[in-house]
């Protein structure tokens, strides 16, 4: 009880400090972003459900390594953190965001993994220019998508959604949100949803 008050705590901290554009924290920052305008929240049709087996895949990370979802099996949960494109608003508060809850990943024994279909120069620029981020930020650019189409969250126009898997330690689903791509997902289920699978 005392851990999920800590969470509930924690997360009501991190929503207030989250409700203002972040753009990576820097103020040059925001004016290199480029603003898409509304899109259609949802363009894309899931190929997985909660309780299948998610699907492995390799892809090149801007450390210079190649990262495998079944490196972490038996290890650490996973959650698969897909945004569609860098250098975009939400996505450029988002990511950062997850370095002020890394603590909430560290006591729930996850690892993200963030995933674009940009290409490893334009990742590095940006991320880059964010700031230091502690978890793997992999491309999904070659085969144009692959990743996100096997997922089932490739959009019409070759980005991904904004979407989460959250991956259990055996390589199982355990919960998935494909959210309004003009909007960021909730910090609080995120935390819910590790919390259930670290029981």
């Amino acid at each position: 009880m005392k851990k999920n008050f800590a969470i509930f705590v924690f997360i009501g901290l991190m929503a207030i400090l989250l409700t203002t554009p972040a753009f990576g924290a820097s103020a040059a920052f925001k004016d290199n972003i480029y603003n898409p305008g509304q899109l259609k929240p949802i363009d894309s049709r899931l190929k997985v459900n909660i309780g299948d087996q998610a699907p492995d895949f390799t892809l090149p990370s801007v450390s210079g390594e190649k990262v495998t979802l079944s490196q972490y099996r038996g290890k650490k949960n996973v959650v698969l953190s897909f945004v569609p494109a860098a250098w975009t608003p939400v996505c450029s508060d988002q990511w950062p965001g997850y370095n002020i809850v890394k603590e909430m990943f560290d006591m729930n024994d996850a690892v993200l993994l963030g995933i674009t279909v940009d290409n490893i120069p334009t990742l590095y620029a940006w991320t880059k220019q964010m700031g230091k981020l502690w978890f793997p930020v992999l491309s999904d650019f070659w085969p144009h998508g692959e990743v996100a189409d096997r997922y089932g969250v490739l959009r019409s126009d070759g980005v991904s959604e904004r979407a989460l898997f959250y991956i259990d330690k055996r390589g199982i689903i355990r919960d998935l949100q494909v959210n309004d791509i003009n909007k960021r997902p909730d910090l609080a289920y995120c935390a819910a949803v590790l919390e259930e699978m670290n029981k």
